[in-house]
This record gives C-alpha cells, structure tokens and sequence, in this order.
C-alpha cells in the first residue's frame, strides 16, 4: 500500500505571495523532445523571500533571474516544485524545461495524440508544461509563440488573438498568440497540427465582428455543421438571456477524440472531445445532437462565468461549474422543450447524482478537502451545483436572478472570486438576506423533506406540516428549500384558496404558491376549502429533495391525469411505478408471484391513450423509472430482488399493452421521415417510437420489428435502437446486426464506441468472457478515454448483471481492469474506481466480495493518488483493516 498522499483544506488557503504580471511562453514543439521557453514577470506581494513553484513531470534544462543563469545550488528542485530565493522588487525569472508530449498517456500537460499536439490544464496540468504558480487566483497576461515543422504541424493555435505569423526557415514555421484578458494557467491551450478548419462569423451586439472556427482532423470536415450552428445559437441566446457577448476578435473550437474531459473552456481555444462537435445525419443520434448543443454552449457560457470571472481556489469550482451548468440548461430549454429538459435533467439527477449524495463519496457541492483536484469533477459539484444555481432563480425569479447577475458581473469582472460573492450580488440587488443559501454549499447528502397533510372540514383549513432531515448527520443546519404548489379538487379542477397569514415566507407566483421552507420544522395553513384538496407539490422540482410525502393510488391518478405542470405528471406516474417497484421486490423475497398494480396499469394505459399529451413527454411517462434510482430507496440493495422487479415490470407491461404497444410503434414509424430533421417534433417521434421498440422487444416474437427497423433506418437513433431493443437476448439476430453495424462502421471511432458499448451492457450469461474480448479487439486501446469508457465504463455502471455477478468474478476482473489503466491513465481509471461505491449497500455475500476487490486496488504498492483517494474514501474506516 502507497503512503497516504497529502491533503488539501480550505481552511488552510492564503493568499498567494507573488504576482505574475505577465508570462511569454515560447514552444518548440517535437514528439519526443518539447522545449519551452518559460519568461515570466513577477511581482513580490508579501515580504516572502522563498518562490515556490509548482512542476511535475519536467526535465529542468536552466533558471535564470534578470539575464543571470542561477546554479543547481541556487535552486532547489523537488518531484512537484521548483524552489528559490525571490528578489524582493520586481524581476524576471526565464525557466527553460523539456517535456516528452508523445508519452503523455495521462493527457494532462501537453500531450500528443494522432499528430496532434494539445493541452489540458484544469485542474493542474499546467505544472506538466512548465514551473509556474499553479493555481487559480494568480491572474496574467499570456503571449504565446508555437514553432514547429511546416509539413507535420501547419495549424498553431493558442489562445487570444494571432498578432504574428510566418516562416523561420525551409522546415520550421512560427505563429505569436496575445490573450489581452489575464487569465489563470488553468485556461492555457494549445493546439497544433495536421488540421482543417470551418469558418463563419458573427456579429456581436456591440459591433465586434467575430470569426468562428472550428478546428479537426481533415476526414471530419463535413461532420462539423451542427457544431457551428450550435455556437452561433449559444451566441445570440447569451446575449438576449443575459446581455453578455464575446470579447475576443476569434472564438475557436478543436476536437480531439483522446481526452479525459467532455470539453475545455479555455479563453479563446476550446478543447473538445470530438463526440461533442462531430455530427451528421448518418452517423449521429438524436442524443448526440443534443449533446453537442448543450456542451458547445457550456463551454461557450464559460466565457464570462468562468473565465472573465474566475475561481479563487479549487474549492470554489462549483462556483463556475453550477452557474454555466444552469445557463446551459437553460439554453437547451430554449433550443427544443423546456419540460422535456427539466424532467430529463431531474432524472439524471435522481438516478447518478442521488447515488453519489448517498455513498462514501458524498462531499457538499464545496469539498472542505481533496488530495486529487480531478476527482472532484463529480455530479454534485456539477449537476447538483446547477440544482443551487436554480434555487437562487426559483426564490427571484427571472428578473431578480438578471439582477444579481448584472450585479456580479459588474463587481467581480477580472476578478477570482468565491460562492460568498455570487451570493452577496444576488442578496445586494434584490435586497434580500440570502444567508440560509450557504448551508447548500456546505453539507453533503440530499434533503429528505417529510409532508404530513391535514384537513379540518369544520374550520374549512388544510394545512401542511413540512420536516427536513439529512440522512446519517444527527445535527444539520435547515436548508433553505423552496417548493412550489398548487391545489386541485378529486375531479382534476384547478382550486382557489388563499393562505393564511401569508408573508416574506411564502407568496404566490403564476405557477402556484411559492413556499419557503427555512426551519427544521416549518406548517402552512391553508383556508377556504369545502373538502380535501389534492396537492401538487415540488413542482417543476423546485428543489433538489428526496420527497416522503404519502399520497393514495386516486391523488397519484388525478394528478398524473390532470396536473398542468408537466413535472408532477410525469413523476405522479413515477410513483405509481415505484410502488409497483417495491411491491414486487418484496413478493421476490419472500417467494410469492410479482403482478402489475391496478393503479399503474391504468396510469400507464391513461398516458398511452392520451392524444394530447406530447409525445417526449409521452415517452417519458411509459418509461420505468433508473433501477439505480429505485436502489436507492433501499439502505440495503438485494440485487438479485431488484433485477427480477425490474425485468418484470418490463416484460408485463409489454405483455399486458402488447396490442396497444405495437398499434402506437407502427403508426409512429409510418410517420418517419426518410430525411433526418433535428427539430423538437422529430425527436419526440423519434422518443416515444423506439421507447414502444424496446418493450415489444422483451417478446421473443417482436423481434423481426427491430431487425426490419434496423435495415430500413436511415437515421442513427433508430439504427441503435433497433440494436439496443435486441441487446437484451441473445440470439442470432442480434450478432447479425452487430456484426453487420461493424463492417459498416469500423472506421468511424464515435459510431464504433457506440459498438464496444453495446456488447458491455448485454445482460448476457457469458458477459464477462465477452467484455475480456472487448479489451483484446484490434480497435481498442487503454490510452483511448472514450473507448476505455465504452467499454468498461459502462460494464460497471450500467451493466448490473454482470458487474454483480453473485460469483464476484464481475469484481475482481473490474478491480485488475482498474490498475491496468491506473498506470497509464489515472483520472478515467479514477472515474472507473466509483462503480465500487455503493458496497456498502450492497447485501451479502456480494458485499465482502466488492470489498475484497477494493482491497486488491489499494494494496497495490503504485497506485496513483487519483485512484488512492476514491478507494480509501470508497472503503472508509476499512481501508486500514486486512481483508481476512
């Protein structure tokens, strides 16, 4: 076992002693053999006499001072830093350092991949290029030269604006990269090589006339269109949503398919995963598409919440990540359906971000601690983060949340700052106190919020009793949680009633009453009613809570029938389905026959019959809620138990709606196009036609309707529905389609992850033996992120068959898996490690086997820090015991 690797707090930041004014850096770029040259001006801000300089990963060529070389005896040099005496006035110190890009299979730094040299530096990566103060409240100006060979590297690119370009000599050719907005190094970029480009402008409200390009490898010029036009909608909605434009005289945008992240953010210069810029009609589903959209405009909204505003540490991350979260969110509610958006973000949410909320990983959406920055990209920083973003606009509403974003862009502009400030412009410009708010940045888990209803007919009042609680934490602060209701008698009618003692506490909005729950304990009264109303309650999800409120198979009915807010609807539905769920759970345990409930038989009967009900939503509705979602109602998992529900339910419904099921799928593929159409209608089609294909599919008989509908697709979203509806059994048919979906598609690497994904979610007998062969196939690679993640990433999250294998087989392959890719990469094989982190949920026997199988991770004698914080934290108060 590895020493335990130092760890980071908070409470333990100062700020830095040094300015770096300005910083030039010069590369001289070769595979094997990258030199640069690293001009820095800096500034002593305290009385410090010693700089330390953060470098990992470097050969240190030479240190100067003023034009003066410094001695190895005037310098001390560790693995992480580069320490010597500071001048105490202004001065410049050149450190020249060589880096090996070709080698670089952490693809953090400057690394090469297919002849293309690139950069991520977020979190810390910049400290792989170059000594450098890396962190992100020292802000400077960055002047870039890239050298490199004419005829291997045409394209050199950084960020900020080209001021100069040309040819050294016969072989080497030069380009001069300004940023004139100071930046941290955690927003550096560069990126050079064999590369086309498609170019388009746009003009900015403020006149500036923009050039956009977008940069990839020669072969994937014509797959770039959506991309743009995406970009160009993320522009013009910024500035009408909140009045922000683009500052720089060129946006760009290069897509690289080996990278660790979605996408980078950097000033100027994004990185992206191809998967998240690459996209034509043949090729791309549905779900690409929106993708795209959404990460172009993430990482464009960046601009001003991330870059022209910054972090001031790591432990601020959410700050900028949960803010651009929720603005792109809110673009892709524009872009296609609005409530469509919501409840497929909410079921994210529910069914990956609750989880981790819930396991040995739980951390506040501002981590007190971490040793491994990257390990705390996680959906609680992110996801759960834009949930607390909303909350801020829920409680303002649209025109009070503008307010105090005007407000935080005019204070905090050029500036790296904190949640405290982003809180303070929302509290200042409405005049608010916003204090509460805090207690969502600093305590981990969910909110479970207990309603208890009750109604006096005598007195005509109906009143709410509202209690919070935080699983597993005997003292919490109140959170303050904003719900939205609305009432509506047993018929489905709309009801007026008025509450009582209303006050800054509460008030109606044209959604409904807006509650403020800011007490542990906390009641409502209600008056003026002649019976018991039914209550909509959390509409839109107006917060991000577990909800323990009982409601009645005919109050689910009603609302699931009548609601006007599309959320309540589709979850009253959700309700029934997890009851149903848990019943048949318990039935499995204790030996007695599983059935459909009455109630969601009708409900899901209601929603298919429903012709006004639009069809994404529809789709929505008939689909079962994530058997991760419905784990997590058990404090102890039988998986056995939850597989068998969940099979159930789906092969009964298909059973019970089969006639009405398959009258729906073919009309709905009548009605396909035979051109693709990205438009809110065609996708909705699209939904609900293949949600009908996949429970048809759990009949062996519906299975020539998958295969016709694979053959005759022209589009891939019905291509690889077709396929996934058949993944389901083994057959002959299936390893036709498969085999035939890769001759055709073996030279295009997004379509072939899709392939390698399929193969490892088959809940199939022999699946590990299948997933063994993945990793042997001629097209993967363990230095490939996203292949990696197609493989084994979705064995171990989504595949539950396989991955809980009662063996333990499942566990111990996944654990060698695990250290395989630690040693060449260790973020994706960090991000592998959290498969294991429900073990102690999980029922015995599987339970010690998943912590045998930790245990092997962490006695290995090299681990990365990276995959040695999850798995300590990961096994808790247990990774000091021995497996015995």
């Amino acid at each position: 076992m590895i020493s335990r690797p130092t760890e980071k707090f908070l409470k333990d930041y100062q700020p830095p002693g040094f300015a770096i004014d300005s910083v030039s850096l010069t590369f001289v770029l070769k595979p094997e053999k990258t030199q640069v040259y690293n001009c820095m001006k800096i500034t002593p801000l305290t009385n410090a006499t010693e700089l330390v300089l953060d470098g990992e990963h470097l050969r240190l060529i030479s240190v100067s001072i003023d034009g003066v070389d410094l001695t190895d005896k005037q310098y001390q040099l560790t693995q992480t830093s580069l320490i010597l005496k500071s001048p105490l006035s202004s001065f410049e110190l050149e450190v020249i350092t060589e880096v090996d890009p070709e080698k670089n299979t952490r693809l953090e730094g400057l690394y090469r991949t297919n002849g293309i040299y690139c950069t991520q530096c977020e979190a810390e990566g910049f400290r792989s290029i170059t000594y450098y103060l890396d962190r992100p409240d020292v802000l400077s100006y960055f002047t870039t030269k890239v050298i490199a060979s004419k005829s291997d590297v045409p394209v050199l690119l950084s960020n900020g604006n080209l001021i100069e370009s040309g040819e050294l000599d016969s072989e080497k050719h030069y380009a001069i990269w300004h940023d004139p907005f100071k930046k941290p190094s955690y927003l550096f970029a560069l990126v050079a090589g064999d590369l086309k480009k498609l170019e388009d402008t746009f003009l900015t409200h403020e006149g500036r006339q923009v050039n956009l390009e977008i940069y990839v490898e020669p072969h994937n010029i014509d797959k770039c269109s959506h991309a743009m036009t995406s970009l160009k909608k993320a522009m013009v909605w910024d500035e009408k949503r909140f009045g922000l434009s683009y500052d720089l005289d060129r946006y760009m945008i290069v897509a690289v398919d080996d990278f660790n992240m979605g996408a980078m953010e950097n000033k100027g210069l994004n990185v992206f995963n191809s998967k998240f810029v690459l996209a034509d009609s043949a090729s791309a589903t549905d779900h690409d598409y929106e993708g795209i959209e959404s990460v172009i405009g993430h990482e464009y909204f960046h601009n001003w919440t991330g870059n022209r505003i910054t972090c001031r540490d790591w432990f601020q991350l959410t700050l900028k990540e949960g803010l651009t979260v929720f603005r792109d969110q809110e673009f892709s509610a524009d872009m296609l359906s609005a409530s469509v958006k919501r409840i497929e973000d909410v079921r994210q949410l529910r069914s990956y971000q609750f989880p981790e909320d819930a396991g040995p990983m739980a951390h506040p959406i501002q981590p007190q601690s971490y040793i491994e920055m990257n390990n705390f990209y996680t959906l609680t920083v992110y996801e759960k983060g834009a949930e607390v973003v909303r909350l801020y606009h829920t409680l303002l509403g649209e025109s009070g949340f503008q307010k105090g974003m005007q407000l935080y862009v005019e204070r905090y502009d050029g500036q790296a700052v904190t949640i405290e400030n982003f809180r303070s412009a929302m509290a200042d410009a409405n005049h608010q106190d916003l204090s509460q708010m805090h207690n969502w940045y600093i305590q981990a888990g969910t909110p479970r919020l207990t309603v208890r209803e009750e109604f006096d007919a005598s007195s005509q009042s109906y009143q709410l009793h509202f209690s919070q609680y935080l699983k597993d934490q005997q003292s919490h602060l109140p959170f303050l949680i904003p719900v939205l209701i609305n009432f509506m008698d047993k018929s489905g009618k709309s009801l007026t009633i008025q509450l009582k003692n209303a006050s800054n506490q509460s008030y109606i909005t044209e959604k409904g009453f807006l509650l403020k729950i800011t007490e542990m304990n906390q009641s409502f009264e209600f008056v003026g009613l002649t019976e018991m109303p039914i209550v909509s309650l959390l509409r839109n999800f107006s917060a991000p809570v577990q909800l323990d409120f009982f409601r009645d198979s005919d109050a689910l009915m009603t609302l699931a029938s009548f609601d006007d807010d599309p959320f309540v609807r589709w979850e009253s539905i959700q309700v029934l389905a997890m009851n149903n769920f848990k019943a048949c759970v318990e039935c499995y345990e204790t030996n007695q026959p599983m059935q459909l409930s009455d109630p969601y038989q009708v409900a899901f009967s209601q929603v298919l019959q429903d012709e006004t009900l639009d069809k994404a939503l529809k789709a929505l509705a008939v689909s079962l809620p994530e058997l991760s979602y419905l784990a997590e109602q058990y404090r102890t998992k039988n998986i056995d138990a939850l597989l068998a529900a969940h099979n159930f339910l789906k092969k009964a419904l298909a059973e019970t709606f089969e006639k009405e099921l398959k009258h729906l799928y073919l009309k709905l593929q009548a009605e396909e196009e035979e051109s693709y159409h990205y438009t809110e209608v065609s996708i909705a089609r699209r939904k609900l036609k293949n949600i009908c294909l996949k429970y048809l599919l759990q009949l062996t008989h519906n299975q020539s309707l998958a295969v016709e509908q694979y053959q005759s697709g022209h589009n891939m979203t019905d291509i690889l529905a077709a396929l996934e509806s058949m993944n389901q059994v083994d057959s002959s048919a299936r390893d036709g389609c498969l085999s035939d979906f890769y001759q055709n598609w073996q030279g295009e690497q997004r379509v072939l992850d899709k392939w390698f994904a399929l193969q490892a979610s088959a809940p199939l007998d022999n699946i590990i033996e299948i997933i063994k062969g993945l990793t042997k196939h001629l097209h993967f690679s363990y230095q490939t992120p996203n292949r990696v993640r197609s493989v084994l990433g979705v064995f171990g999250r989504q595949n539950w068959e396989g991955f809980h294998r009662a063996s333990g087989e499942g566990y111990q392959f996944f654990a060698q898996q695990v250290l395989h890719v630690d040693v060449i990469n260790p973020q994706v094989a960090a991000r592998l490690v959290g498969a294991f982190s429900g073990w102690r949920s999980i029922s015995e026997p599987r339970r010690t086997k998943m912590k045998k199988a930790l245990m092997y991770i962490l006695a290995q004698e090299t681990l990365s820090k990276d995959v040695y914080e999850i798995v300590t934290k990961t096994l808790g108060d247990q990774s000091e015991a021995n497996d015995g």
